[in-house]
């Protein structure tokens, strides 16, 4: 029997190789050339700023006041919240190192600023995502209609476009 839900998780499984590429890139500081790794950085910073962060808002907006609703407890989902919230600041600090590496080479001083922001950006989405995967949304599954789930997921499209979501892919 197919997930209610299935197609918020079809929705991960599109995002869960971009996520990875962050790890890659991460690790892939001081081992290939500067401009490879500014383009790496660049496209890391275009998946964070045009899909991933318009996703998070749409849950935010429509997903995660539905996970309130379903505990009965409107803060059930703040810690949730709170991650979307490191992302954004980490992505605005990855804006910064990306603005700073416009020379030959990169300092290690920055070289380590942008290890740790990615490799800090990998493990809250990685957890983040998990714990939707794991805890919200079989509560959503047995806790909702297909209807209300409809009625979700419309409302969760209609707001990443809003906040400037791009097609996947």
């Amino acid at each position: 029997m197919t997930a209610l839900t299935q197609p918020l998780r079809d929705e991960h499984r599109e995002l869960l190789p971009h996520i990875e590429c962050i790890k890659v890139v991460a690790d892939s500081v001081g081992e290939i050339p500067l401009t490879a790794l500014r383009q790496s950085v660049d496209d890391v910073y275009d998946f964070l700023t045009h899909k991933l962060i318009p996703h998070a808002h749409a849950e935010d907006h429509a997903m995660y006041p539905a996970v309130g609703r379903v505990l009965g407890a409107d803060q059930a989902t703040a810690t949730m919240r709170r991650d979307h919230t490191e992302v954004g600041r980490l992505t605005e600090e990855l804006a910064a190192i990306r603005s700073q590496m416009s020379g030959r080479t990169l300092e290690p001083t920055e070289a380590k600023a942008l290890r740790r922001v990615l490799y800090g950006l990998y493990a809250i989405i990685k957890l983040h995502f998990a714990k939707e995967e794991e805890i919200y949304l079989p509560l959503l599954d047995v806790g909702m209609s297909a209807h209300e789930l409809e009625q979700m997921f419309a409302a969760m499209e209609e707001a990443a476009h809003e906040h400037g979501a791009h097609p996947a892919h």
